[in-house]
């Protein structure tokens, strides 16, 4: 029998059409009106449906925004034109067969996973449509992989009833009361994909990002993710700089045949027009946070259960929001740990976790996102908000650049992370190290390390030329995704400096035999934005080089052996400890081999000699140009010394308000800064106020938890702080020598 799932007497009558050449002896049903309780065990159901394709537009059958305007779907057109298509655009039908299957199978199926009570008719009627749905994908393509009838098949499910009774017991609720809830809840989320609005989000919203970079992506790895995804689910976790990630991201899986993410994202972007048609396009808009409400957990965990399950690939942004600083935020665990219980709870379940990067070479947004950072109030979206986006989306502003790290296994990273509390924690780090990893260098990017970093003046277009070449250079011995050397060298470096200039980031003074380029004086926080992007490159090689000042310094104990190394060791975790707020850095080995290879490239002799305070000067002046330590970490050491001064000031205090504190911190860290003890103007963030504390937090500063002496102790830390600002400060001195002279040999 073939079971067709039609609307209307034009489309029976094409099935009835295709079904007297492909299966000349099978009666034809309506899937809407056949009774299926009376068949045979032998019968074969074959499920069949007319698929109505678009006109062909610029080479792609695809709705345009004119169909919607004129009420009209192509891919559902008005039973009075579908005679009319039909006959003059054949073209545009297809019936496409779902796969076979028995009466008896089915049964069983139905069986074995449906709860008790639900029709047998209704189940089969919804895994013919599921069967069409698939045999549909093989003609529309493989990015219109729409999950329909979501609600009905989670909340009849088995499972579901049986976690809804164990719900309902814990809250001592009737467990019916709680799976309608859940279920009502789950309606406010689940995305109801329809290929119309797909079609439709990327053309109206196109304009947000289409007119104002070029997207690039690196082709090798987007092959390989294709033919994961012919086997697992893929789970896309992207770093979140800007609103237009999704839509970037969904242009390039769009344009290479991927399947639609489904995409998880807050409720504050649900509002009209955005949310009814982003909704539809695959959008999941949840709740900020839920975590008082268990109904709306149990859902949301269900749903996520019936995604890992189906296979359907997803997207959300694992820091929970956009970055204020251009550095990746602390992950948001929640929703991944869903995902885990998904794959532990689901015998055989797996999905692959791809850490995704987009950067930007610049952003309209980042000078809101600066105010923010430092103490300013989020302005909410709207229409109004989206309008005025809309507007300022119209200037060309480069290149936007997707990058993929290392997809892997999420169920052989929970294998390896051992058991207990910081499992989830430890893959959500191995994603975020792998996102860091994959995010390439920007002109823009180190052209603002490089000012920022510099004496605080003016400088010709030459001068910043010196400054970047030794930078590039060791970005090429690293190996790592620099830019373009092009950009960073003459012409092209004006044309980074003029754009740089035209966002307001650099003034230029032309009135004088040079030009010359200078950092605005309310634009420290941007070019930071700039700079952040690149900074975790440069961690490493930081922390080698406070390192060796220790050395220098004699402040390492041998090991009895005449050996530094493990003390060397020791002190690097000591600093890295200082940093994890800040930065993410892979597990303990791997930390101290990437140590390693970056005194490799400073000297090859350094495992064959003691290094004295002779031997650590003359290698670190011999690397003068490239040293990076005071550059990619004074303002983060300048923003702990702020909060360890005002926990200082508190002597044993333990009554602190968090909100309170930070706020009056950003008061203190401008006073600092005026008066020259802040050296880095960006460090005045209460984001990175945010960071210190809570590292004093984790150090149990804050409460005194653990801690014997509280004022001793904050205070332990302010002398901390202060010894690797003071090694900071030589790092500058020889940096100061090394461009004094370069500099002055450009004048000659």
């Amino acid at each position: 029998m073939v079971l067709a799932e039609v609307r209307t007497a034009c489309e029976l009558r094409a099935v009835t059409e295709w079904a007297a050449t492909q299966h000349p002896d099978a009666p034809v049903r309506s899937a809407r009106d056949v009774d299926l309780d009376g068949l045979s065990p032998e019968t074969v159901l074959i499920p069949a449906r007319v698929a109505w394709l678009p006109p062909v537009r610029k080479g792609e059958r695809r709705v345009s925004v004119a169909d919607v305007l004129v009420l009209s779907n192509p891919r559902r057109p008005m039973a009075m034109t579908q005679p009319v298509i039909k006959r003059r655009r054949p073209d545009r039908l297809r019936v496409v067969e779902g796969e076979a299957a028995t009466i008896a199978d089915l049964r069983r199926r139905y069986e074995q996973h449906l709860a008790e009570g639900e029709s047998f008719t209704a189940y089969v009627t919804v895994q013919a449509s599921l069967s069409a749905e698939r045999a549909e994908r093989q003609i529309v393509g493989d990015r219109y992989k729409v999950p329909r009838l979501v609600a009905e098949q989670i909340s009849t499910s088995a499972r579901f009833q049986a976690g809804a009774a164990k719900l309902a017991a814990e809250l001592g609720r009737p467990a019916a009361l709680v799976a309608q809830e859940a279920t009502d809840k789950m309606s406010t989320f689940v995305a109801t994909q329809s290929r119309l609005m797909d079609d439709i989000f990327s053309s109206v919203f196109s304009n947000l990002h289409e007119r104002t970079w070029t997207v690039s992506v690196d082709l090798g790895t987007l092959n390989r993710l294709r033919e994961l995804n012919k086997s697992s689910g893929l789970v896309f976790l992207p770093s979140h700089r800007s609103y237009v990630d999704p839509l970037v991201l969904s242009e390039v899986l769009r344009s290479h045949d991927f399947p639609p993410n489904l995409v998880l994202g807050g409720n504050n972007l649900a509002f009209w027009p955005v949310g009814p048609i982003a909704r539809r396009a695959g959008m999941i808009f949840i709740r900020r946070k839920f975590g008082a409400d268990p109904i709306y957990k149990f859902a949301m965990r269900a749903y996520l259960s019936f995604i890992v399950e189906k296979r359907f690939n997803l997207e959300w942004y694992i820091e929970g929001g956009r970055s204020r600083t251009g550095k990746l935020r602390k992950p948001m665990l929640g929703l991944l740990a869903y995902v885990v219980d998904a794959v532990e709870q689901l015998d055989d379940a797996d999905v692959m976790i791809v850490p995704t990067s987009i950067v930007y070479d610049q952003l309209h947004e980042i000078g809101a996102m600066a105010k923010e950072s430092a103490g300013g109030k989020k302005k909410p979206e709207g229409v109004g908000w989206l309008l005025k986006y809309a507007k300022a989306q119209r200037d060309y502003l480069g290149e936007a650049r997707v990058r993929f790290g290392e997809p892997f296994s999420l169920r052989q990273a929970l294998a390896e992370s051992g058991e207990g509390p910081a499992k989830l924690e430890k893959v959500a780090f191995k994603v975020m190290d792998e996102i860091n990893a994959a995010t390439p260098i920007s002109a823009t990017s180190l052209a603002g390390f490089a000012l920022l970093g510099a004496r605080e003046r003016a400088y010709t277009a030459g001068e910043i030329e010196a400054i970047l070449a030794p930078l590039l250079e060791y970005i090429d011995r690293r190996g790592l995704p620099g830019p373009d050397p092009e950009l960073c060298r003459g012409i092209g470096l004006r044309r980074t400096l003029g754009v740089l200039t035209e966002e307001g980031v650099l003034t230029r003074f032309d009135e004088g035999p040079d030009t010359v380029w200078s950092i605005a004086p309310d634009s420290y926080a941007v070019a930071a934005y700039y700079r952040n992007g690149a900074l975790h490159h440069f961690v490493d090689r930081a922390i080698v080089e406070l390192g060796m000042l220790a050395a220098a310094d004699g402040a390492l104990e041998d090991d009895g052996a005449g050996e530094l190394l493990p003390s060397a060791q020791q002190e690097a975790l000591r600093i890295r400890d200082l940093l994890k707020f800040e930065f993410f850095f892979p597990a303990k080995e791997a930390f101290l081999h990437r140590l390693g290879a970056e005194l490799d490239l400073m000297s090859s002799e350094w495992r064959d000699v003691r290094p004295d305070q002779a031997w650590t000067e003359r290698t670190l002046r011999e690397h003068g140009g490239s040293l990076v330590a005071r550059r990619t970490l004074q303002p983060f050491f300048d923003a702990q010394l702020v909060v360890a001064e005002s926990l200082v000031s508190a002597g044993a205090e333990t009554s602190i308000d968090k909100d309170t504190l930070l706020d009056a911190c950003l008061g203190l860290g401008r006073q600092l800064s005026l008066q020259g003890v802040v050296r880095s103007r960006d460090s005045v963030s209460k984001e990175l106020y945010d960071a210190a504390y809570q590292l004093a937090d984790n150090r149990g500063l804050i409460t005194g938890t653990g801690v014997d002496d509280l004022a001793a102790g904050r205070q332990a830390w302010l002398d901390e702080v202060n010894l690797m600002r003071d090694r900071l400060s030589r790092i500058a001195t020889i940096e100061a020598e090394h461009f004094g002279e370069a500099l002055r040999g450009l004048r000659r």
